[in-house]
């Protein structure tokens, strides 16, 4: 048996019940089959009856969705794919009073199921709605908003491109780890030590998903004209 420790950066963590090792397995499996669930191809199929796959990247992921001409179905699927991370954490932290390493765990999981789904043969998307996801259910409303922050000012430097994800994610885990809890008011953040094993983990699926990106040096956008 594993006795969740309290967890004194959630607002709903008090105490909790023992979790078994039964409950973290399961609540695993489910972390990670719901990332793997490949919403934006299942919308590009029926909302624009095109395999998104052949637009782009050819990655199934919203991008794609909104090359193959649809922006509501594109909104949908990057909603999807950030519930299918956020919803999983989110209960596993606040309601289930997952910490330490069972909630690095299933934090991770969606992430990792998003990047290689068994439901596309061991293939996946690149995984930045999903992470926007975990984050989420770690954090609320904090990491995604400053992330999606991040993200807009590295995109507008670099580019759209793995360069701009890297640098958005790598800024909200130092913002995360190093701040202090307090200045979020729901004090919903985990320990920072987690933080850092999630983002790193969570570093480490998206370089490996953007590594094509990455092989070139980064480039500002400005010098390229």
């Amino acid at each position: 048996m594993w006795r969740v420790a309290s967890n004194r950066y959630s607002p709903l963590a008090t105490r909790y019940p023992p979790l078994s090792a039964m409950s973290i397995i399961v609540w695993s499996i489910i972390a990670f089959f719901a990332g793997a669930l490949p919403f934006s191809l299942w919308v590009g199929r029926l909302a624009l009856g095109r395999d998104i796959r052949s637009y782009g990247d050819a990655n199934p992921g919203a991008s794609n969705v909104l090359r193959a001409g649809g922006k509501g179905a594109a909104a949908l699927a990057l909603l999807l794919d950030l519930l299918k991370g956020a919803i999983p954490v989110g209960i596993a932290h606040f309601q289930l009073g997952f910490t330490g390493w069972a909630l690095i765990l299933v934090a991770i999981l969606p992430v990792l199921g998003h990047a290689f789904s068994p439901f596309l043969g061991g293939k996946g998307g690149k995984a930045v709605a999903t992470t926007g996801g975990i984050w989420c259910g770690l954090t609320i409303w904090e990491g995604p908003t400053v992330g999606g922050l991040l993200l807009g000012l590295a995109s507008y430097c670099f580019g759209a491109n793995g360069w701009a994800v890297i640098t958005a994610i790598s800024g909200m885990v130092l913002y995360l780890a190093l701040t202090p809890a307090s200045w979020n008011g729901l004090m919903a953040r985990p320990a920072s030590a987690m933080i850092w094993a999630i983002g790193i983990l969570n570093l480490l699926i998206v370089a490996w998903k953007h590594r094509a990106d990455l092989a070139k040096p980064p480039q500002f956008r400005w010098h390229k004209r």
